[in-house]
């Protein structure tokens, strides 16, 4: 039997009690992005595949939303090298920037080079992070040609119905709500009101899809009658976010989703890595990157409306993630948030996504900041 089956029948198992320190595991999750970026080559992100010990090649979209968490750790813990990966991190995704604008499906060896637009809003997040940080000129205009890019791409009712991505189901998806919170953060870093006005077009448009209980339709990767916890989550911080930029009505739907999601909860923190459309669990796995983002959604209303208790189903579900985080092992592994748990679940499989690191560092500081 391989390691790798090993570990996930083992898990499989209770959890143990031990909770990783959250000091240790912050600094774990900033060495394994550290090594996925210089796996990646240029200063692009990549991850890794436990069961091939290759990292994948370099992931335009993952490297965009990744450069803030790298601001933030380089702040939190006065670490200057991490401030200069983020910065490398921002060049490289300038120069791999398509020309229209748009930033490519996939990652850097996908058969097929086109514009997307959910990539091309992740991109927004590390652009606007790294204007706001420097003043450079070069953000400024990938932040702006990709923003421009967008706004074209959009229809009337706020959808993007076109330029989905080759590799997922098609559009429009509701998780798109992720690139108008992207949108969002291009307003503020350009001040350019009409960013945000068309984030608002697109939340309302989800909105107006939403069931009375919060679900969202068209929100997955695959299947959208039991969508992903990370699709789920993506879409969620979207509207919350949005809502919280322009006092728009996303925060009473976010926390509705997100009281139905504190109720599918198992007992020992973590969320199944599926939900069908009454909130049922559609999946015996848990996804490890949708925990560490619903923990952000949870944290984040948390802050936004003085409500405590939101911080009690954020800890738990982290607390499952930080169980399950192995602090030492190769490079590749050690500090890596694997895909699902068990370690076979079928979210990359015997995978540890770059992605998953990144949400769960993001969620580790915000509950530092907080506490």
């Amino acid at each position: 039997m391989s390691a790798l089956w090993a570990r996930a029948l083992g898990e499989r198992l209770p959890l143990p009690r031990r909770v990783a320190d959250q000091e240790a595991a912050c600094h774990a999750l900033a060495r394994w992005l550290a090594a996925a970026q210089d796996a990646g080559g240029d200063g692009a992100s990549a991850w890794h595949d436990a069961r091939r010990q290759t990292w994948a090649a370099a992931y335009p979209e993952v490297s965009g939303y990744i450069i803030p968490t790298l601001f933030d750790f380089a702040r939190d813990f006065a670490a200057s090298d991490f401030r200069e990966r983020a910065l490398r991190m921002a060049d490289w995704s300038c120069a791999v920037q398509l020309p229209d604008g748009g930033v490519r499906a996939g990652l850097m060896d996908a058969p097929q080079v086109v514009s997307t637009v959910f990539n091309t809003g992740q991109s927004l997040f590390g652009w606007a992070r790294a204007l706001e940080e420097t003043g450079e000129p070069r953000y400024r205009e990938s932040l702006r040609r990709a923003a421009d890019w967008l706004l074209c791409a959009q229809d009337e009712d706020g959808a993007w119905r076109r330029f989905g991505s080759p590799f997922s189901a098609p559009p429009p998806n509701a998780y798109n709500t992720r690139t108008a919170f992207g949108l969002a953060r291009a307003a503020e870093a350009l001040s350019e009101p009409r960013y945000l006005a068309a984030a608002r077009r697109n939340v309302d448009w989800a909105l107006g899809q939403a069931r009375p209980n919060g679900w969202l339709p068209q929100n997955d990767l695959e299947d959208a009658t039991q969508p992903l916890t990370h699709t789920i989550a993506y879409a969620l911080r979207g509207i919350l976010e949005v809502a919280a930029r322009d006092r728009g009505p996303g925060l009473e739907a976010v926390a509705t989703a997100a009281h139905a999601l504190a109720r599918a909860q198992r007992r020992d923190g973590a969320l199944p890595g599926r939900l069908d459309a009454d909130w049922n669990s559609a999946a015996r796995w848990s996804c490890l990157t949708g925990n560490a983002q619903l923990a952000l959604v949870w944290l984040r209303l948390a802050e936004l409306t003085g409500e405590a208790d939101w911080t009690t189903f954020a800890r738990r579900t982290l607390d499952f993630n930080l169980r399950s985080l192995r602090l030492a092992g190769p490079v590749g592994m050690a500090g890596g948030v694997p895909g699902s748990h068990p370690f076979d679940g079928p979210y990359m499989r015997f995978r540890y996504p770059s992605w998953a690191a990144k949400f769960m560092l993001d969620a580790l500081l915000l509950r530092r900041r907080m506490s």
